[in-house]
């Protein structure tokens, strides 16, 4: 009868809602979602920030409720999903081509994938790479369309690791220190949850400001 439960529980999972994740899945959970984020196109609108975020808050055993994670096992699972499912998608892009992205009807997606080849041609690979980490959907795209123009394997191996490192050990880390700071952190969670996600979209944000003046330098120098 509990595993029937906890199955059914499992299945009526929220895959947009961070806490509803790491109550059904855990600790394991943060590396599928991350894996399937980083690397494959169809999971562009996961929670990555969040998920990460509210994973630290959590593993501070400070928050009421019934999810408790480890800080360690935690660390591991979010940087071996990150880093394996970019170097996914990287390979993917270089079998597949721009098939993939090709054949998506989501605009979003398709967005993405035109501020990932901005990031690119803008930054050079090494920046590019380890920015787009920090950037929903991007962080999505930019992989696999690194195989597709050829990136070369070590470079982007380098990067990768290094900005998948940053970012889903240091967003961990950060929603660890702040839950050890404040007691009962879980009643400020949704807000705490809000705010990570509007700081992620800033770097998003800036990149299109960035791109229209550009372009409107562009058209004025005409």
């Amino acid at each position: 009868m509990t595993t029937s439960m906890h199955l059914a529980s499992q299945l009526a999972v929220n895959v947009l809602d961070a806490r509803s994740l790491l109550t059904a899945f855990g600790v394991l959970g943060v590396g599928v979602v991350l894996f399937a984020e980083t690397g494959l196109l169809i999971g562009f609108f996961l929670p990555g920030d969040s998920l990460l975020f509210t994973a630290g808050l959590l593993a501070t055993g400070s928050a009421s409720g019934t999810v408790h994670l480890s800080l360690g096992p935690l660390l591991i699972s979010a940087a071996v999903g990150a880093l394996a499912g970019a170097q996914c998608g990287y390979l993917i892009g270089r079998r597949a081509g721009g098939s993939l992205l090709a054949r998506s009807r989501s605009q979003r997606l398709h967005e993405g994938a035109k501020r990932a080849e901005e990031l690119l041609e803008r930054y050079g690979f090494a920046k590019a790479i380890v920015l787009a980490r920090f950037i929903p959907v991007v962080r999505t795209v930019l992989n696999p369309l690194a195989g597709v123009l050829e990136v070369p394997v070590r470079t982007f191996t380098l990067w990768q690791v290094v900005g998948g490192l940053v970012w889903s050990v240091g967003v961990t880390l950060a929603g660890y220190a702040l839950g050890s700071s404040i007691p009962n952190v879980d009643r400020y969670l949704l807000p705490l949850v809000a705010l990570i996600v509007v700081v992620s979209l800033i770097p998003l944000l800036a990149e299109v400001l960035r791109g229209r003046r550009a372009a409107r330098a562009k058209g004025g120098s005409r």
